[in-house]
């Protein structure tokens, strides 16, 4: 009976040294598992930060949360363009660093613009950018916030060139036209290579409305779409109708000066 206890006692005692052992041995994995994933929560959050200097942070967030939620679709969206004059005689004269330099602060100012009234930028070509209003969501004041955004910009290029003058370095100066239209919206690309933009004629009305700042000498020009979509939110002042690529009727613009 003694020797059965021991036996008993023995097998209680490896037992309960095994079970430790489990205890241990599952402890050990669970703060190892914790390691690893604070390790790729990490590296997510630094691919995800690289990745939105590529691509707006809006796009980022959807794709990351909802996968293809990018179903190509007709929306009404505002289209912002804007583009510097003279910058590429200015690349000429100076040092290549200083000129990506001057470029890279002057996108993040009228980023920093576009960002604080509901739009985002979709893409930059060369000294010019394309920003969308309404393209993520929908959105009934995207007209409005379009405008207020590149007066906006008006102000932050105003900033950004006492801070140029302060340094020796030349002032900027830009172009912006917003139009507004039925598009497509989506992710377009192929599979290496692709992003969130808009296609339709009326970001083609856009580029060429934007190209007509040179022409009447103005900084920011909407067309009629926008001012009845703005009503009589801003001060404007009528331009002559111009003829431009792409459309048989001249285009009415308008030049903003300021809020109403």
């Amino acid at each position: 009976m003694a020797l059965a206890w021991s036996v008993l006692a023995a097998f209680g005692t490896l037992a309960f040294v095994g079970l430790a052992a489990l205890v241990l041995r599952g402890r050990r994995q669970n703060r190892q598992l914790e390691r690893l994933l604070l390790a790729a929560d990490d590296k997510l959050e630094q691919l995800q930060g690289q990745f939105e200097r590529f691509v707006p942070a809006d796009v980022v967030e959807r794709l990351t949360h909802f996968g293809d939620a990018f179903t190509p679709e007709r929306r009404e969206v505002t289209m912002l363009f804007a583009d510097l004059r003279g910058f590429t005689a200015l690349c000429d004269r100076l040092d290549p660093t200083v000129t990506v330099s001057i470029l890279n602060g002057y996108f993040r100012h009228m980023t920093a613009a576009i960002l604080r009234h509901h739009g985002h930028v979709t893409e930059f070509v060369g000294d010019g950018l394309l920003a969308l209003f309404g393209a993520m969501e929908p959105n009934p004041w995207q007209a409005r916030d379009a405008v207020m955004a590149a007066l906006d910009m008006r102000a932050e290029l105003a900033r950004y060139n006492a801070g140029l003058r302060e340094k020796g370095l030349p002032e900027l100066r830009f172009g912006i036209g917003i139009h507004g239209g039925e598009v497509v919206a989506g992710v377009i690309g192929t599979a290496g290579l692709s992003k969130f933009s808009v296609t339709g004629d009326p970001i083609n009305v856009a580029s060429r409305v934007e190209g007509l700042t040179s022409k009447f000498e103005v900084d920011l020009l909407i067309t009629e779409d926008i001012r009845r979509a703005v009503q009589d939110q801003f001060r404007l002042r009528p331009m002559p109708p111009a003829v431009v690529k792409g459309k048989a009727e001249p285009v009415q613009t308008y030049c903003v000066e300021g809020e109403a």
